[in-house]
């Protein structure tokens, strides 16, 4: 069957200037999720998720909007604004596990209280014609949690649930529970999709086998720690293009050049580009190291050197 791949909304990384450059380099992903809108106490969108979201922005083929909240009156706020700028679909994330947002009972954190879901679908659907779809994690303390409020969702006509086989209180650690995935396949009339440890196509080619009606996967953090997974996906190949290097140091000056201009003063580049190192690294020969020689850079010039040096040492590695 033909896989539709989604790239998985990760905050302060798969922003538009990420998206775009990703889009153009690799390709591969066919729809991508914005990062979360979320609230502080009053109804309205930062200038930082507007300009995310501004078509003008964008030049992906799809972009889907995210919300964080457990409000109803912030999602059809959200909605109604995000509707203004012709998107039709609002994505509700019940999944982010970080215990500042569960704390709050928001993200996965939501997942264990039934009553506050239904009364904000069905207000949300009572007053709005928005789409509706969401993201999940299996539940915060058991993945017993996702089962129990199947009976809430089967009432709405949500377009689609993307679960993480994890439950919250994981974050990334350990394995993904993928028995416990099957059971949300079982007990759900909901189209599914699967997000969770799609590292590698071979790793890819594990789940398609073991979940054979599942059509969508979500990729997220294997997307940025390897850029070309969704294409070599999409191509059934672990063969990497010969010119894989230059194709990543276009990508990486693009965004670079861009997150410099948008950031206020180098520390910041420099931060911002290190936190997507930590991923990027494990693409390369010796992940340890490479993330160390970027984690010195103390200033652009060191940083520039430091990634010149370690482009030009795969490079030579790959021809020895």
């Amino acid at each position: 069957m033909p896989y539709i791949l989604l790239s998985s909304p990760l905050q302060s990384f798969t922003d538009f200037r990420f998206r775009n450059a990703f889009n153009k380099y690799f390709g591969g992903i066919d729809t991508f999720y914005a990062p979360y809108i979320r609230f502080n106490g009053k109804l309205e969108i930062k200038s930082v998720y507007e300009r995310d979201l501004l078509p003008k922005n964008n030049t992906v083929a799809e972009l889907i909007p995210q919300i964080m909240t457990n409000d109803a009156d912030e999602f059809l706020f959200t909605a109604k604004y995000v509707q203004q700028m012709d998107y039709n679909e609002l994505n509700w994330n019940l999944g982010c596990p970080y215990p500042m947002v569960t704390n709050r009972c928001l993200g996965s954190g939501l997942i264990s209280d039934a009553g506050r879901i239904d009364e904000i679908l069905n207000r949300v659907h009572a007053e709005s014609d928005i789409v509706v779809s969401m993201k999940m994690r299996m539940g915060y303390n058991t993945p017993e949690e996702i089962l129990e409020v199947f009976p809430v969702l089967e009432k709405y006509p949500i377009k689609n649930i993307a679960i993480h086989a994890r439950i919250g209180k994981q974050l990334y650690k350990g394995g993904v529970d993928l028995d416990s995935f099957q059971k949300c396949l079982d007990q759900s009339k909901h189209k599914m999709y699967y997000n969770g440890d799609i590292t590698s196509v071979a790793k890819f080619n594990e789940m398609t086998e073991r979940f054979p009606t599942i059509d969508h996967w979500m990729i997220g953090r294997g997307l940025i720690a390897d850029p070309f997974l969704p294409s070599m996906i999409k191509n059934n190949t672990s063969i990497y293009p010969e010119n894989r290097l230059e194709i990543f140091s276009k990508f990486h000056d693009t965004i670079f050049h861009e997150y410099d201009e948008a950031l206020s003063g180098s520390t910041q580049t420099i931060m911002k580009m290190q936190s997507f190192w930590e991923y990027f690294s494990l693409s390369f020969s010796n992940p340890h190291k490479t993330f160390k020689k970027i984690k010195k850079a103390k200033n652009i010039n060191a940083y520039e050197d430091a990634v010149k040096f370690i482009l030009d040492y795969e490079i030579t590695t790959a021809e020895n």
